[in-house]
């Protein structure tokens, strides 16, 4: 079950200028099952994509890439579930490349101008006659539907929408995102796609879809396994009235970047909170550190600690976990005498030691809400940065288990 996560209904997702969804059954897994969603859009539009660092990353993910680069523009992405098409050698390159080809062909594009997203088991053979058997039957549907098809151990479809209005001109956002288990930077299996009518410079929205990534794709964590999958698009339509943006000189910049965070950071956290087996949403707060790569650090060594978020899940106020992870984040220079460590707004730790206003029955009531926040002040510098994760149950391990049957 989700933690605190709200699923928006039809009304609230706003549909995008120049963007039109489909959804149909491939029958990629299992039978009678939305698991194929067809994104075409219209016109020109500007487009910027971040990817997995993991080595063995999915063919689609090699050929969006490849695409991209041709620099033509895109008209139309495609995602399947079911099957990642990674670790598929050259069959699964052939196989993403055809899957396009099909696609450029049903709309009137070029094949490079498609680009190919996958999620499901890894190093299996892309059932890829299926999915081009299920291309010409695919229905027109409205963003819920999307988001619920591109799914996979998810729970609840993930989904985020806003307006804002600048200079008299309404802009809309709406993304999709999906992601249950193996979520950990770089990339936080997450696919997640942002769609705006702003009118962007694609050399600009590359910038800030890189930016943005970073406060969200990449703060959250499950399990500490990054994806050979993972993918973070965002699609300007340049639809709206509003003037085109192309430096962060531009007087509506900082405006529009700010929405885009809000939706990333939105979906992100929704990954998270319906992590795996998921009871608690958890927050690692760092403060006052060198660097903002160095609070990153820290929070990624406490975030994805077994031992950390075993106890979070059992409500066991073990503390002495935090402070092992911390200790072992590899900050060479550390002081730990100098550090403090909250759980709420409950001092845990001090001057290398528990705090003497701490009592177990404090921390025992923190650790039974299910939205905690540790904050971790490092007392180093002015940096700071915010890491998600949830707890590990064993709802995790049976999931996992069983990801395959």
């Amino acid at each position: 079950m989700a933690v605190n996560l709200a699923v928006p209904n039809d009304r609230q997702v706003l549909a995008i200028d120049g963007v039109q969804v489909f959804v149909g059954q491939a029958g990629v897994k299992k039978p009678d099952h939305d698991d194929l969603t067809l994104i075409v859009l219209n016109g020109v539009n500007s487009i910027g994509a971040v990817f997995t660092q993991n080595r063995f990353c999915a063919a689609p993910v090699q050929i969006a890439k490849q695409h991209l680069a041709t620099d033509t523009g895109v008209r139309a992405l495609v995602i399947n579930t079911g099957n990642a098409n990674a670790g598929t050698g050259r069959q699964g390159l052939a196989d993403a490349e055809f899957i396009c080809e099909k696609v450029a062909q049903q709309i009137g594009c070029a094949a490079a101008q498609v680009l190919p997203f996958s999620t499901g088991v890894i190093l299996e053979p892309l059932p890829v006659d299926r999915i081009v058997a299920a291309l010409p039957k695919v229905k027109v549907v409205h963003w819920p539907q999307a988001a619920a098809a591109i799914m996979t151990t998810d729970t609840v479809p993930k989904m985020a929408s806003r307006t804002v209005s600048i200079d008299g001109h309404k802009v809309h956002f709406t993304g999709i995102a999906k992601g249950s288990g193996m979520i950990h930077p770089n990339m936080a299996t997450m696919l997640g796609f942002v769609f705006t009518d702003a009118d962007i410079a694609q050399p600009l929205l590359q910038q800030m879809v890189a930016e943005v990534a970073n406060t969200s794709f990449n703060a959250i964590t499950v399990d500490g396994d990054t994806s050979t999958n993972d993918s973070f698009v965002v699609v300007a339509t340049g639809k709206t009235e509003l003037g085109r943006i192309d430096s962060e000189a531009s007087k509506d910049y900082a405006a529009i970047k700010t929405v885009l965070a809000d939706v990333a950071l939105e979906l992100a956290q929704a990954i998270v909170r319906d992590g795996e087996g998921a009871s608690k949403f958890i927050t690692i707060d760092v403060r006052h550190a060198l660097t903002e790569d160095e609070a990153r650090q820290v929070g990624y060594a406490v975030a994805r600690s077994p031992l950390v978020k075993t106890a979070f899940y059992a409500s066991d106020p073990n503390l002495g976990r935090i402070l092992c992870a911390i200790g072992y984040a590899g900050i060479t220079d550390l002081d730990v005498s100098a550090i403090k460590v909250y759980l709420g707004d409950v001092l845990v730790a001090e001057k290398g030691g528990r705090a003497s206003s701490y009592t177990e029955e404090a921390g025992q009531q923190v650790m039974a809400q299910d939205e905690i926040t540790v904050t971790i002040d490092l007392a180093r510098g002015e940096a700071q940065a915010k890491i998600y994760t949830c707890d590990l149950s064993k709802e995790y391990v049976a999931i996992n288990a069983d990801y395959r049957s």
